[in-house]
């Protein structure tokens, strides 16, 4: 091994003729022989090994100088398994004189290694994607020095650069050629709904096409430039942000902290003293910053990185003119592909987009509240998807299943075209009964109510064939602002709902934040469960004075009409009966000020909670409508996270001991005289609408493009004979009804 050389001169030499190597023609495997044999060469090291990821899993020895060559495609191992795949694992480099007495270490006897006592292996990594490993050995029983680890990562981030431009691709390929290939990612669906488009990156990937310093120079130059702009444009946000709104400035003062950081361009500039360019400098740092997030667990330190991982972003797009004005081309059926998106910036893209793809995201969060509002399929927790995909690629998105096909075969495509033909055509088919009513077969009429949270849903009420709007989410509203909106604002958008709906029923629930809903002005708390913690109707009673300027604006956009409002997440009498009398001290306030009251009200609750089910009469009696919100509460009675694939789907709707509960929640309501509806996804499910019609539910709530095949369903079923095959289904002790019903709908035909 070389002695420590405090200057730069080694790595810059070494890149000098990495770079040369890279750019004489050769196929992908040859490339990777000429690298392993020049850093040997150049680091005066025996042996240099090249191990690549073959799938997700498994690393395979792709090139070697040293080791026996008939080991290479040969010899794999798993993530985490010896040296090589700890390194892998933790993304963090081993440097070892005495490799056989580190903990995890693996013998390898094809590959002739024994002989070697000296190990130093870094990951190949760019920002977060794991390619590979690149290792060198020595016989010599002592650790590598500092600059000879510097300049392996500083190798290792070009190999992963060029691997990102498709270097090692061709005839005898050690790797596959990067976003190029067939990919299939299972996520979590948010929003049902089928699309086909073209991937639209919210964050675009910079490719650093030329990792490369020319002149170190003027890349130093480049990138102080760079900087500069970066903090002035910091400086100008916080300039621009009002002095109350205090968590938005905590985190722009985080950002002016990361932005002025001395020890980070010192950093950066280091690196473009080694031979990099000033893009790749930064992304070497942004890569290193990303792989110190997945280590760590605190999730305020894990916010700060991530702060500067943003930070890198903009200045990435700096460096390669990808600044905010020039912004990103949008396709053709544009999908959007995102890490996470807030509210305002999802709304901001509209309804030209066909579909959603979130690589994080859970099904109760802002974006899917956006998505569900303007009917576009969602899929979240699609891992890697930010990864794999690039600006303009073919993709196909299963709301319906959370499978997202990218860059598809053919037979996928074309397979994929016919289920959305398919359900086309039905759609058409149920535009034929959009004017009938849901009357079934001898029996009664079910009310199909549509479920909204913005304006532009209001169209779907006539479209749909929707009798009314069983759910209008009032806190989108709140969402999508970086403080409270006014009163008067409120009341105005309200109003609009109520002009749009006509004679139709809108039934407005409050304010509903909380658990995965956090306002951008309200600090988030931290708790271990957030979604059974302090929100919905909790915050309203703690925080009378939001609750106050939301029932205001209500009764103000009534003016004279009638006016429905529920309260979400109640648990228990006292707070309903709390939360009702303090709508009826608006009501008698808003009379004292001379405003036009409601010609009439009601006054519901949503029964969220198995507890509500079992309140005493006098709540039933009390309540003028009651709506189950069956999203929660079937997560709550199974004790099955929705957000959890592992158990969620392990539970299903038509369980005989969820039907039971309804049932008896059917009767309570019935002694009372209490108007009943289901609210929620499984309302929109044609099977479940038939079995919750059948125990008893007269109004069902659902997103618009559900109403037509509920309808088509109910119109030609008769609930008595459904009734009687869910009770046989139970006398007999089967687990779930579904089984049963779906037989005898077969038999329908």
């Amino acid at each position: 091994m070389k002695p420590e050389n405090s200057d730069s001169s080694g790595s810059r030499r070494l890149l000098g003729r990495l770079k040369q190597a890279l750019a004489e023609p050769a196929e992908g495997q040859e490339r990777l022989d000429r690298i392993t044999a020049l850093i040997a060469e150049e680091m005066a090291t025996p042996v240099c090994s090249i191990y690549l990821f073959r799938d997700a899993d498994t690393l395979e020895l792709c090139a070697t100088e040293g080791l026996n060559t008939e080991a290479v495609h040969k010899t794999r191992m798993r993530m985490g398994e010896g040296l090589v795949g700890r390194v892998a694992a933790s993304t963090q480099p081993i440097n070892t004189g005495n490799a056989p007495s580190e903990a995890g270490f693996r013998y390898m006897p094809e590959t002739g290694e024994e002989i070697y006592s000296a190990f130093l292996g870094v990951p190949i990594q760019r920002l977060g994607e794991r390619l590979g490993v690149l290792v060198v050995q020595s016989k010599e029983p002592t650790p590598y020095g500092e600059d000879e680890v510097y300049a392996l990562e500083v190798v290792a981030m070009v190999l992963a650069e060029m691997a990102e431009l498709g270097a090692f691709v061709g005839e005898g390929a050690a790797m596959a050629a990067p976003h190029q290939h067939s990919v299939m990612v299972r996520g979590l669906s948010a929003q049902e709904g089928a699309a086909e488009g073209n991937v639209l990156l919210h964050e675009p990937r910079v490719v650093v096409t030329n990792p490369f310093a020319d002149d170190s120079e003027a890349e130093l130059h480049r990138l102080r430039k760079a900087v500069d702009k970066l903090r002035i444009s910091v400086d100008e946000m916080l300039t621009g942000t009002d002095a109350t709104e205090k968590d938005q400035r905590e985190v722009l003062e985080a950002y002016r902290m990361f932005a002025n950081s001395k020890g980070w361009l010192r950093r950066m500039e280091g690196d473009i003293q080694r031979g990099l360019s000033a893009e790749a400098a930064v992304e070497k740092e942004q890569t290193a910053a990303r792989a110190r997030m997945e280590q760590v667990p605190d999730p305020y330190l894990r916010e700060r990185l991530h702060d500067l991982d943003d930070l890198s972003n903009r200045l990435l797009r700096l460096l390669t003119g990808q600044g905010d004005d020039t912004g990103v081309e949008m396709p053709d059926n544009p999908i959007l592909v995102a890490r996470n998106i807030g509210p305002g910036e999802l709304l901001a893209y509209g309804r030209g987009l066909r579909g959603i793809i979130l690589e994080e995201g859970s099904v109760g969060s802002h974006a899917a509240i956006v998505a569900r509002a303007l009917a576009i399929p969602l899929v979240i927790n699609a891992e890697r998807i930010t990864t794999e995909a690039l600006n303009g690629d073919h993709v196909l998105l299963d709301g319906d299943q959370g499978i997202i096909h990218l860059r598809p075969e053919d037979t996928v495509a074309t397979a994929f075209r016919d289920k959305m033909a398919m359900a086309t055509k039905a759609q058409e088919r149920y535009a034929s009964i959009r004017r009938v009513p849901a009357t079934t077969v001898y029996g009664p009429t079910i009310r199909l109510d549509m479920n909204a949270g913005l304006m532009a849903d209001l169209p779907s009420l006539r479209s749909s064939g929707a009798d009314g709007v069983g759910l209008f989410r009032t806190e989108l509203q709140f969402l999508v602002r970086s403080k409270v909106p006014r009163r008067g604002e409120l009341a105005s958008l309200y109003s609009r709902v109520l002009d749009a709906a006509g004679d139709k029923r809108v039934v407005f629930r409050t304010l509903d934040i909380g658990s995965d809903k956090v306002l951008p002005y309200m600090k988030p708390q931290d708790e271990p469960n957030p979604a059974l913690g302090w929100r919905a109707i909790r915050v309203g009673l703690d925080k009378p004075g939001v609750m106050r300027m939301q029932l205001q604006a209500l009764i103000r956009a009534a003016n004279g009409r009638p006016l429905s409002i529920m309260f979400p997440f109640v648990a228990q009498f006292d707070e309903f009966r709390t939360v009702r009398q303090r709508f009826f001290d608006e009501l008698e306030h808003e009379d004292k000020l001379g405003h036009v009251l409601p010609e009439e009200v009601e006054v519901g609750a949503m029964l969220e909670t198995p507890s509500l089910a079992f309140a005493p009469k006098q709540f039933f009696d009390m309540a003028d409508f009651i709506s189950v919100g069956g999203n929660d509460l079937k997560q709550f009675f199974f004790a099955a996270d929705r957000e959890n694939e592992r158990v969620r789907r392990r539970y299903d709707t038509l369980n005989v001991s969820f039907l039971t509960f309804l049932e008896w929640i059917v009767m309570r309501c019935k002694e009372s005289r209490t108007p009943l509806s289901f609210c929620g996804e499984d309302a929109g499910r044609p099977v479940e609408a038939l079995c919750f019609s059948a125990m008893g539910f007269r109004t069902l709530s659902m997103r618009p493009a559900s109403i037509g095949p509920v309808k088509h369903l109910l119109r030609r079923s008769n609930l008595s004979e459904v009734r009687e095959v869910i009770d046989e289904a139970r006398a007999s002790g089967a687990q779930s009804v579904r089984p049963a019903v779906m037989d005898w709908l077969r038999q329908q035909g």
